[in-house]
Order: structure tokens, then C-alpha cells, then sequence
């Protein structure tokens, strides 16, 4: 898409587009919303932009990192390591945060490409797969970070979630715990599916029947793991273990549990998705599976700059391993929880 097709389909001339994008207020206000209309329909992007794409690495360029949750230290731990090998490359990290927002995504990558980034990390939200797409297909540099946008053929570095949730599942049922609850992410996000595998495979593996009202979803934040203990214990039969898919429903579920004057894990177990610092730190100390962070985020800096060097080459799937960590919050072993 051009400027001269633009002047075409809004029916004005080459340099009334060009004032418009420029902020020009020599344009009347009419004529300048259906040039924008145009230009936002056909996902337009300034020449200069694609040019950049295509420069080799200089000491000047910048690289972009889109997150979904500052607050969440695990994001923090991927946004350090992403940094640390930016910076050593003698590269600028521009970081922005969506807050799985998929509107505030694309604003923000398009801002990016107007600010010439030579390529980006992101960590995708579930809404802007076309738009992908079409970066891609611009061969615009890109890495994916902890999740993996279904049927796009793009350098991806994850973690092997199934595992994690497998083995923190199979922990609780080792323990004795046939009622077990499963907190997950957002729908359709490939980390909280393949954390759901996980819980689906070690429950099958044992022969323990898959309960729907056993399985909820806090969308990835703490309220969510409230809201989620709460729906679990209104049950006529509660969960006597919960596993929790992520750091801050974990922190909601604990918080909710000790509101409802229940004991961890006489009362009920707990297994969390995350190590964060304060897991140790809590009483009784919080089983998690310990996803590698910074790791994570290492790799991924280290792929794209790899892409910015070597420019075509076949997509790259880096998939690292959890660790459980058991501490007493998923209680010691025993026979016959019901």
C-alpha cells in the first residue's frame, strides 16, 4: 500500500495524503478523517518503515518488547533477560505493556515500525493473529515469547507447559487427592491449553474421572484465582487439591483460602505455576512449577538477533524444560483423599 493508492481510493491528491500523515492542519477535517479511514483500513505504514526493515545491524538500532503484564514478576524476569543480551549487542530495548489488551498490541507495534525498531519480542495476545500474519508476511523480524500464536510460521521460544502442569498434577495425586481443581489462563491462549493437557493427562493416566466443574478459568490475574476458590468451595463435593496455572491467580487462591479460614494443605493443597520470590517466603511454603524467566527471555533476544543478521531462514521453535519445586503447601503423602 502506497501513498499514491491511498490518494486513489480516498479521491484526493498524493500530497494531501502526505499532509495528513505528516499532522498537517492545512487539511480540512473531513478530508483528513477519510484519508485516516483509508489509511487504518489498508494498514498502511510509512514508507520509511520498510525500508528500515530491510537495513542491516548498526549500532543505532532499536528493538522492541511487548508484554502483556509489568506487574507480573515472571514477565519482569523474561523482560531482564530479553535486555541483558540487547544491550550486550549494543542495542536499545523499547519495552511496552498491553495488559492483554490486543487493541493496545497493535497500537503499540504500529508505533514501534514508526519508530524504525529493526525488530521485536512479544509476548501475543489472542486477538491480532491476521495482523501478524501480515508482519510476517512484510518480513518484518520477529520472535514470540511464552506463547505461540496457533498456524504462524514464526521463531517462537516456550516453555513446555504440559510437562509442568503434569508433573505438579501427578504431584497431588501421588499425595492422595482425587478431587482436584484446575485454575487456567486466558481461553485460547496456547500456554493456559497445553497446562490444561497436562492436568487432563495425569488425571486420565490415573484413572481419575475429568470433572468440569473441577476446571475454571481466572484469566491470568489475581481476582481470578479468588473467584476461582470461591466457585470451588460452593461446590457440594470441593476440590481437596487446586493447582493453579499461573503466579497471580496462585497469590489470589491463597489469599482467598485463608479468607475462608481453611488451612493449607490440612484443608486444602495448593500447587502454583511460577516460582516467584515470595513462594518460599509464604506459610507454609508454596509448591510451584518453576518456569525458567529470564531464560526464556535470553533466548529469545538471542534468536531475533540472529534473525537480524541472517535475515530468511526457516522458523526456530525453542522449547525449555520446567522444575517442580516442592515445598509443604502440596502436604506429604496420603491414602484415599476421596
Amino acid at each position: 500500500m502506497s501513498v499514491k493508492k491511498i490518494a486513489k481510493i480516498a479521491g484526493v491528491s498524493t500530497a494531501t495524503v502526505s499532509r495528513v500523515l505528516n499532522g498537517s492542519d492545512k487539511v480540512r477535517e473531513s478530508t483528513a478523517k477519510r484519508v485516516m479511514q483509508v489509511v487504518e483500513d489498508m494498514n498502511y505504514r510509512m514508507d520509511h518503515v520498510a525500508r528500515r526493515m530491510k537495513v542491516k545491524q548498526t549500532d543505532s538500532l532499536v528493538v522492541g518488547l511487548v508484554i502483556t503484564d509489568i506487574d507480573n514478576p515472571f514477565f519482569s524476569s523474561v523482560a531482564k533477560g530479553v535486555e541483558d543480551v540487547v544491550s550486550k549487542n549494543k542495542l536499545v530495548t523499547m519495552i511496552c505493556n498491553t495488559n492483554e489488551n490486543p487493541e493496545k498490541e497493535r497500537f503499540f507495534l504500529n508505533a514501534m515500525l514508526s519508530e524504525k525498531v529493526s525488530g521485536a519480542i512479544i509476548v501475543p495476545t489472542t486477538g491480532n493473529l491476521d495482523f501478524f500474519q501480515d508482519l510476517v508476511d512484510d518480513g518484518f523480524p520477529m520472535v514470540m515469547v511464552d506463547r505461540k500464536p496457533k498456524d504462524l510460521k514464526i521463531d517462537t521460544v516456550s516453555l513446555n507447559n504440559k510437562k509442568g502442569s503434569y508433573e505438579a498434577v501427578k504431584k497431588l495425586i501421588d499425595n492422595g487427592h482425587r478431587r482436584i481443581g484446575f485454575v487456567g489462563g486466558i481461553k485460547g491462549l496456547s500456554n493456559t491449553e497445553e497446562r490444561l493437557a497436562g492436568y487432563l493427562e495425569a488425571l486420565k493416566e490415573s484413572g481419575i474421572q475429568i470433572k468440569d466443574n473441577l476446571i475454571v478459568y481466572g484469566d491470568y490475574v489475581e481476582e481470578g484465582g479468588r473467584e476461582a476458590i470461591q466457585e470451588f468451595m460452593s461446590l457440594k463435593k470441593p476440590p481437596t487439591a487446586v493447582f493453579s496455572s499461573n503466579n497471580l491467580m496462585t497469590l489470589g487462591c491463597i489469599k482467598e483460602i485463608y479468607k475462608q479460614k481453611l488451612n493449607i494443605p490440612k484443608d486444602i493443597a495448593i500447587i502454583g505455576f511460577d516460582d516467584s520470590t515470595w513462594a518460599e517466603a509464604l506459610i507454609p511454603p508454596l509448591t510451584t512449577v518453576k518456569q525458567p524467566g529470564y531464560e526464556l527471555g535470553v533466548n529469545a533476544a538471542e534468536l531475533l538477533i540472529k534473525r537480524l543478521k541472517n535475515g530468511k531462514a526457516n522458523s526456530i521453535d525453542v522449547v525449555l524444560n520446567p522444575e517442580l519445586i516442592v515445598r509443604e503447601s502440596c502436604g506429604t503423602k496420603k491414602i484415599n483423599i476421596g
